[in-house]
């Protein structure tokens, strides 16, 4: 998976399509991220304790081929490629524009 958390992502695919967000959390091992604001559900929570229940707005997980990383450029959707810098550093680089992402 070539995306890291806090980049950028514009998603591709599915009922929020064309959302964008950043990332916060990364679940590699089931190939799915969490976007800020994005896929946006309610939990509801029992009671607990002396704790009242509530209904809580949470981002649940889309799969990582519906996003796509925006490209600081073009504000678009781009792939990603792999370079080497001058330091001998392997980076990666956006492939509409070749811009380095950090």
């Amino acid at each position: 998976m070539n995306l890291k958390t806090g980049d950028k992502v514009v998603v591709i695919a599915g009922s929020n399509k064309g959302k964008e967000g950043t990332i916060t959390k990364i679940l590699r091992d089931e190939n799915k991220v969490i976007i800020e604001g994005v896929n946006v559900r309610k939990k509801h929570i029992k009671p607990q304790g002396g704790n009242a229940g509530s209904i809580v707005e949470m981002e649940a997980p889309i799969h990582a081929s519906n996003v796509m990383i925006l490209d600081p450029k073009t504000k678009k959707g781009t792939r990603i490629g792999h370079t080497v810098n001058k330091e001998g550093k392997k980076v990666r680089v956006c492939k509409k524009s070749n811009e380095v992402l950090d």
